[in-house]
């Protein structure tokens, strides 16, 4: 924000007695003007409790991550100086520089809003670490550029490599679509690359020969490797993944041809680990424009990832549009100083929204499909419906006090209340125009983070308890995710969620498809309960988290610390009993977005760890390099 003419320092110090530390904030006054009577918001993750100690300030709200606070009365910034006050009684210690503000803005003495800039939030107390180096230097004892690496593989070495590859006489039209195909994914990702397929004869190519086989495992492939290259596979998926195997092979040897070479013989033979090799993006903290998705989409292709779990709605934004509800892409996506929701998390004076169009959605779903990645849909409900109730203020319990309960994030009342019956309308509704958006049999409906004390304060939950026997919060999320079950069942759908739909009796487990994020022993017990599961443990697969302990590296912290080499030799079936490792489906990584301002920051958190993720959904444990995946990694492309 070079034009800003205010400018807001923080800082965090350690202080005795308090778990919680302190802020120090610094506004300057840039401006040719003095100002007086103003406010100042900021947003940030790390959250003040409702009666934090101020000094040198008032305090005067806070919405989740949004904070305002007030000078003294009576004081004037003038020009070229500063304000200052100090802030204790946060809910968590800052551990890292992304911990402090993450926007703010002033409103003036007029009603006007105007930018602040902001920037890493700073250590005060004790030495500010440094960000390490994340990836050591990488050595491949295979020269083959391939992530993630095939089960199998017998390949020499050749002098020299193909210009580019080419249908052999006699090639179907479907298997030159394939090439075609999987050539313009490698030129999306790497548009000044060369291109590694050609459809008619190249002079220092080589033919590629098909042959289709319908007895091989469903997404394998065999590569034969001699004067001519053969891709045998059992389906089109299967063919999919052995040419992007070869446009991996040709690009490693031509960017790196000290590091990496082409076969000249043998053979790969490859399938994959796991069924479930998952990404999750969260589109509601932040938003991302269609060109992002579709790109993120390409790079879990070129991955052979093949699940996209789309975070569509969370406290923050409702991004699917519902034509039956218009208000929830109008009101439930405006976050602004004077918007129906107030700022979060990157948010200045500026109102931001955004959402996806069903032609938005059907475009994306028919992009994924054609690259055999399964779009699976998620509207997180009950919790995390703040963008829903601004919507749709009908759904609340009116006799409710409006605060009677804090979400874990700190909004108040945030779930759909399961004793309001126009809530279930509502999501048929919803459920009636997603079925017809997207072709998955599953509908993910979240389920995660009900505050333990959510609808206690509301007489209609009371008396759906009394009527039915149900005790307490978890019961009552209970009773209502067996009626969203039963809805989706009657549209030929199936239920996938976050582990907590487990909690207060849960739902019926045959078919639920649930998601291990808090610990990994969560994922053992939602077996042993019969529920099919993935695991995606924040404490390895969550992106946002940090990747080392030193102040100066960006990121999430509550999970812990995440490093590449963890993310890459966690081992997610490793405690499972042999009798419930069918249940486990297999892995994913959730992108969540509170950190991702910028495509820098989504490029530093989500990459390499993404690849490592992919490697552990497709290569088999004993497979498995770190020092050839730090080789590798770098040459992954981008968002």
């Amino acid at each position: 924000m070079a034009d800003a003419h205010f400018r807001l320092e923080n800082s965090w110090a350690p202080i005795e007695g308090d778990d919680g530390g302190g802020f120090v904030f610094t506004l300057v006054n840039l401006s040719d003007a003095p100002i007086s009577g103003f406010t100042l918001a900021y947003t940030s993750l790390t959250r003040v409790k409702d009666q934090p100690a101020c000094g040198n300030a008032r305090f005067l709200r806070r919405n989740a991550n949004f904070h305002q606070f007030a000078p003294l009365d009576g004081f004037v910034l003038e020009p070229g100086a500063a304000w200052q006050f100090s802030v204790q009684g946060l809910w968590r210690p800052a551990r890292h520089r992304t911990d402090g503000a993450k926007s703010a803005y002033l409103t003036l003495a007029d009603g006007t809003h105007v930018d602040v800039a902001v920037d890493d939030l700073m250590l005060a107390g004790r030495h500010s670490e440094p960000a390490p180096s994340l990836l050591p230097e990488g050595k491949v004892t295979e020269p083959f550029a391939l992530l993630p690496y095939p089960a199998e593989a017998q390949l020499q070495a050749g002098e020299t490599f193909p210009v580019a590859l080419y249908p052999a006489d006699g090639t179907s039209l479907d298997d030159q679509k394939a090439m075609q195909a999987v050539g313009a994914l490698y030129r999306r990702l790497f548009s000044v690359g060369h291109a590694p397929f050609a459809l008619g004869s190249v002079h220092e190519g080589r033919a590629l020969k098909f042959v289709a086989d319908t007895t091989l495992p469903k997404e394998s492939y065999r590569l034969d490797f001699g004067s001519d290259i053969t891709l045998t596979y059992g389906d089109a998926a299967g063919r999919a993944y052995g040419l992007t195997a070869l446009a991996q092979l040709l690009h490693g040897a031509r960017l790196e041809p000290q590091t990496f070479s082409f076969p000249a013989s043998g053979h790969i033979k490859d399938a994959p680990r796991y069924g479930w090799r998952g990404c999750h993006l969260d589109v509601s903290r932040q938003f991302y424009p269609v060109a992002d998705v579709t790109r993120l989409i390409d790079i879990m292709a070129w991955l052979r990832l093949n699940i996209f779990h789309w975070h569509l709605t969370d406290d923050e934004a409702w991004r699917l549009e519902i034509k039956a509800y218009p208000t929830l892409t109008t009101l439930g996506v405006l976050r602004g100083p004077d918007e129906p929701m107030l700022p979060q998390l990157g948010n200045g004076a500026q109102p931001v929204g955004g959402f996806y169009t069903q032609e938005d959605v059907k475009a994306i779903v028919a992009h994924a499909a054609s690259l055999h990645v399964e779009v699976v849909p998620e509207i997180d409900i009950p919790g995390h419906s703040t963008a829903t109730l601004t919507a749709l203020p009908d759904l609340v319990d009116g006799q409710e006090a409006p605060d009677s309960y804090r979400s874990v994030q700190g909004y108040p009342n945030n779930a759909l209340n399961p004793a309001i019956e126009e809530t279930y309308v509502f999501l048929g509704k919803v459920f009636d125009e997603m079925v017809e958006l997207f072709p998955s049999k599953l509908i993910h409906i979240g389920g995660d983070e009900v505050a333990a004390n959510t609808w206690m304060a509301s007489p209609l939950a009371r008396k759906l308890m009394e009527k039915e026997g149900i005790e307490g919060t978890f019961g009552l999320q209970s009773h209502f995710m067996k009626r969203i079950q039963g809805m989706l069942a009657e549209r030929g759908r199936k239920l996938a969620g976050w582990d907590e739909v487990s909690h207060g009796g849960g739902v019926d487990p045959a078919g639920t498809l649930l998601m291990a994020w808090q610990k990994p022993e969560v994922g053992i017990e939602l077996a042993r309960e019969g529920y099919d599961v993935v695991m995606t443990p924040g404490q390895a697969y969550y992106l946002d988290m940090v990747q080392a302990t030193e102040w100066q590296e960006p990121g999430a912290s509550w999970a812990g610390t995440v490093p590449p080499q963890h993310t890459y030799t966690y081992e997610a079936v490793g405690e499972f009993p042999e009798e419930l490792k069918p249940r486990m489906r297999g892995v994913q990584a959730c992108i969540w977005s509170e950190h991702f301002l910028n495509r820098d920051y989504f490029n530093h958190l989500v990459f390499p760890r993404l690849g490592a993720i992919a490697e552990a959904a497709w290569t088999p444990k004993d497979r498995k390099d770190w020092l050839r995946f730090a080789a590798i990694a770098p040459l992954v492309p981008k968002l």
